[in-house]
């Protein structure tokens, strides 16, 4: 946890202040430093060695030929360095060597050459050569030793972490971190106000056991991902204002047995000592999953771990005021034992926000970032259906990006309908289109809004474009609307609009193309799931395959029904196909009004669009029961 700074008067700073001009070096006498500036040392006394004698340029010659010049007088300078003889001849140098114990006087005196005419300098270099030597022979040892210490000291140290393995990866946040309350979370106001019980169960515990209530036990936060599960959590340790544990689920996994079980058990021990306090888990699915469903058997680490965990939840030792809290966005596959009362007694669901969540949302991470005065917070709202709080936040981020990019003062709303589309199917992308390409794509998507627009049950188009993003060439939006239920008939009108750009295709082109393959895809997925979960079809209301898509289950259908079943979701997709090529053909002259208009703009809006067609009429579903 950063601790925070203190403050210092403007005195204390000029007293305080370093001289520009004074730079203060610190060295790190660490072994590992100890170690490399030693081989440093020794590398750079032999490099000055080498050096020294490759610089060393002076010719070697016998002790008779300095003689003889010393007789002639050509020696100016005689140099004696303990067996070195040197004879300096005007700009040339020579050398000679004689023993150590021979005097340089007594050598030219039995040579009968008198010394009176030269220069003789005799230089001792015996302390120097003596402490080299000394050096080169005890440095060595000294570093080897050094190596060797540091290389025990290294194993030694592996083999107590070791031990460390088991201890609680958890972050502690206490009451000195930046805190996240309630009015930091909006969109989940049902979540909020299950959670304020715990707030309250934690400031005041004492009002809830003179009632004879006991605080609950586990909190489990379902989901899907981005709706703020992680956010409420620290918002619910920040209203109690109590000790805050968190850790991810795989944060317990380890290569070694045993590790996982013993970071539960020091978690649930530390957390004991800082009471009240709250544990959460984060992805808890990752070592929740169901026990003896493993491909390992039933006593793999995992399973080691999840059985802590339920020992630590509701074991023989009450946790008076410990709470955990767990996200998931996987609730299914949780091990029963794990979500029952008892140990997760509340179970909070979370949803993706409705249209006044959204505005919550938007004004929260709104605050921070400027925007002009013409920005309509309840179209934004209208027109994020579907996106979660992560979604809406990660918009208004593209927007002020764009906004900086284009040097903008304010965030306006043509900046916000471009990072909705762009957080939705990606980034525009200049991609250059054949005429005919570009034809192909307007036919395609104008056959798309066409349906769209002669459904009665169904969405109004928002947007039509053949601008290019993410995978696509282009792009037909609904402007969505906030749907609880889903009827037969609006999901059959649906796919219906999906195959409205094959139909378009052929009809103009007399040709199909690979570009509705998606749409395909999209379309028979939905006619499945009607008539495989949903009991939208001819089979009658029965749920023929609960787990097709999983890959370990059984398929729980015969293959005689499963004949019947791909036989129904091929005469629905067959149904649908004619549908839409009988309103492409009814509607083509404004179909070709919107594909001229395409082809010169790439993108209209849906006043563009609804000025070019009509208003959306209402009429008669083609699929209505009769």
């Amino acid at each position: 946890m950063a601790l925070p700074l203190r403050g210092r008067n403007k005195d204390s700073k000029k007293e305080n202040r370093t001289p520009k001009k004074i730079r203060i070096i610190k060295i790190n006498l660490s072994w590992k430093n100890v170690i490399l500036y030693g081989f440093l040392a020794l590398f750079l006394i032999f490099l000055f060695s080498g050096f020294n004698s490759s610089l060393d340029q002076t010719k070697a010659v016998p002790l008779s030929t300095i003689i003889q010049d010393v007789q002639s007088g050509k020696v100016s300078e005689l140099t004696v360095t303990d067996t070195k003889l040197t004879a300096t001849e005007g700009k040339t140098t020579i050398e000679t060597t004689k023993e150590p114990s021979a005097n340089v006087y007594g050598l030219f005196k039995d040579a009968g050459v008198s010394l009176d005419k030269t220069k003789v300098v005799v230089k001792d270099e015996s302390s120097w050569n003596n402490w080299l030597n000394i050096l080169s022979s005890v440095l060595p040892i000294v570093l080897m030793i050094a190596f060797f210490y540091f290389l025990f000291r290294q194993a030694r140290g592996a083999q107590e972490s070791v031990f460390s393995f088991g201890q609680s990866r958890a972050k502690q946040f206490t009451k000195d971190t930046p805190k996240t309350t309630f009015n930091d979370v909006a969109g989940v106001d049902e979540a909020k106000q299950e959670l304020t019980e715990i707030v309250d169960f934690l400031k005041n515990p004492q009002k809830y056991k003179a009632m004879g209530a006991r605080t609950p036990k586990g909190v489990l936060m379902v989901g899907p991902s981005g709706t703020g599960k992680t956010l409420l959590a620290r918002a619910t340790a920040g209203e109690a204002g109590v000790a805050f544990f968190s850790m991810a689920g795989s944060e317990f996994m380890e290569m070694l047995v045993g590790v996982g079980a013993s970071r539960v058990r020091d978690l649930f021990t530390t957390a004991k000592k800082a009471q009240p306090a709250i544990i959460f888990i984060d992805e808890i699915d990752a070592i929740g999953r169901q026990r003896g469903m493993g491909l390992m058997g039933g006593h793999d680490e995992r399973e080691q771990t999840l059985n802590q965990i339920l020992v630590e939840m509701d074991g023989f030792t009450p946790n008076e005021q410990l709470i955990v809290m767990a996200a998931t966005n996987r609730p299914d596959v949780l091990d029963p034992a794990l979500v029952r009362p008892g140990r997760f007694d509340r179970k909070v669901v979370l949803d993706l926000p409705d249209v006044e969540g959204r505005k919550a949302i938007l004004s929260i991470h709104a605050r921070n970032k400027p925007f002009a005065d013409g920005v309509d917070w309840e179209k934004v709202a209208k027109r994020t259906a579907g996106f979660s709080g992560a979604d809406l936040e990660n918009m208004l981020n593209e927007a002020a990006i764009l906004a900086a990019r284009l040097n903008k003062k304010a965030i306006d709303m043509k900046d916000l309908e471009e990072a909705a589309t762009k957080v939705k199917l990606g980034p525009e992308k200049k991609r250059l289109q054949s005429d005919e390409d570009r034809k192909m794509t307007a036919y395609h998507e104008a056959g798309h809004a066409i349906v769209y627009w002669y459904m009665p049950h169904i969405d109004a188009v928002h947007r039509v474009s053949i601008v290019s993003r993410g995978m696509s060439l282009g792009h037909t939006m609904q402007e969505p609307m906030e749907h609880i239920h889903e009827t037969q008939t609006g999901l059959l009108e649906q796919v219906t609009a999906m195959l409205g750009g094959r139909a378009a295709e052929e009809l103009i082109f007399n040709e199909i193309t690979t570009g509705a393959s998606n749409d395909i895809e999209k379309a028979t997925e939905l006619v499945r799931d009607m008539v495989v979960e949903y009991g939208m079809s001819s089979l009658g209301p029965i749920n023929f395959d609960q787990d097709r898509r999983s890959m370990y289950e059984v398929k729980n259908i015969s293959p005689e029904m499963q004949a019947k079943v791909d036989a129904e979701v091929e005469r629905i997709m067959t149904s649908c196909y004619k549908q839409a090529q009988q309103v492409i053909k009814a509607e083509k002259k404004r179909m070709e009004l919107v594909v001229g208009e395409l082809l010169k703009k790439e993108t209209l809006e849906a006043d563009e669009f609804v000025a070019l067609v009509g208003e959306k009429e209402k009429r008669v579903s083609p699929f209505a029961t009769k």
